[in-house]
């Protein structure tokens, strides 16, 4: 402060002001601010990772319905080439879709949790995602899927009901992850096996059989033009009508297991972690090398299994709990 009678001279404050900035001391305190307001920005950065896979889910999701409506349109007229490449690939396209809201759905989980910043706005926001790509959009591909290839001398009613187990399937999936958001625990530690099917391990069977469909249409339509294969390409046209028809009531029992009491595993939690024997990574093995060899079909049918292991194992347990006892 200025003293009576004392000149101002604001050089000798500069100078001195200077002095301090460049003082050891004030260095290193200066670095300090700003590597703690990088590190600020880093980790604002990394908790919205989880919100952008969740909305990457929900996208994929949309356009999974939005894809599967452009290939049932008799005539696309679209001139944008991205547009183009995605419907040359017909209700295929679709289903990697929700392969790929899988993985988004998969990375935003672990991506919290590595964060260390699981939120209640995350789990509400990942549930609306999963409602679009695991309800909406496997009810709208099996729908189209059917329209577009089951048999069209079938009656009204058989088409009503289509639709109406596609509804009851959306309906399931909305109530499961109603019911998951209000009894899910946060850790690893909780998610060793889900109470009913997951509605991404649901979608993923409608998904793999729309997509098996669509790779068994297809070889059969080139086996049927060699003469020398006539027999085998009417052996895979059988089976893809076959997918067709059973399309429907799969969709309708998976909507039904998710709401169900059953017990399912976490494949990645409970079977993947840890040590492992020798048995079951030539297991893994000879799954990867199946998915080289035709995945189509191998998510197909993985898929299926995966359904249908909670109905299987209940049955079983309770054969054997009833079975008598073997006298010796």
């Amino acid at each position: 402060m200025k003293k009576p009678g004392e000149a101002y001279e604001p050089h000798l404050k500069l100078a001195s002001e200077d002095r301090l900035r460049h003082h050891p001391a004030e260095r290193r305190r200066r670095r300090l601010r700003l590597r703690r307001r990088g590190r600020r920005a880093y980790i604002r950065s990394v908790y919205s990772l989880p919100s952008l896979c969740t909305l990457g889910n929900a996208v994929c999701g949309f356009a999974s319905i939005y894809v599967a409506f452009l290939v049932s349109l008799p005539t696309t007229h679209s001139t944008d080439p991205i547009t183009l490449a995605w419907t040359s690939h017909g209700l295929a396209a679709a289903s990697y879709l929700i392969f790929l809201a899988m993985f988004f759905d998969a990375m935003d989980g672990r991506l919290a949790r590595f964060a260390r910043h699981t939120t209640d706005f995350g789990g509400q926001l990942d549930s609306l995602a999963d409602v679009v790509s695991f309800g909406a959009a496997p009810a709208v591909l099996m729908l189209l899927l059917f329209r577009q290839f089951a048999p069209q001398d079938l009656p009204n009613i058989v088409h009503r009901a289509v639709w109406a187990f596609g509804a009851m399937y959306l309906s399931c999936a909305a109530v499961r992850l109603a019911r998951f958001n209000v009894s899910n625990k946060h850790g690893e530690q909780h998610h060793f096996s889900f109470l009913g099917l997951p509605s991404p391990g649901a979608a993923a069977a409608v998904a793999a059989v729309a997509l098996m469909q669509q790779e068994l249409s297809a070889r059969a339509n080139q086996l049927l033009i060699d003469p020398n294969y006539q027999f085998w390409g009417n052996v895979v046209w059988s089976i893809s009508e076959a997918c067709v028809i059973l399309l429907p009531g799969l969709t309708l029992c998976c909507g039904l297991l998710m709401i169900s009491h059953l017990r399912y595993p976490h494949i990645v939690n409970r079977y993947l972690r840890g040590k492992h024997s020798i048995g079951r990574l030539l297991a893994v093995l000879a799954l990867l090398l199946l998915l080289v060899v035709s995945h189509q079909v191998t998510l197909g049918v993985a898929a299926v299994a995966y359904a249908l292991w909670g109905p299987i194992s209940y049955a079983y347990f309770r054969l054997r709990r009833k079975a008598p006892p073997v006298a010796h």
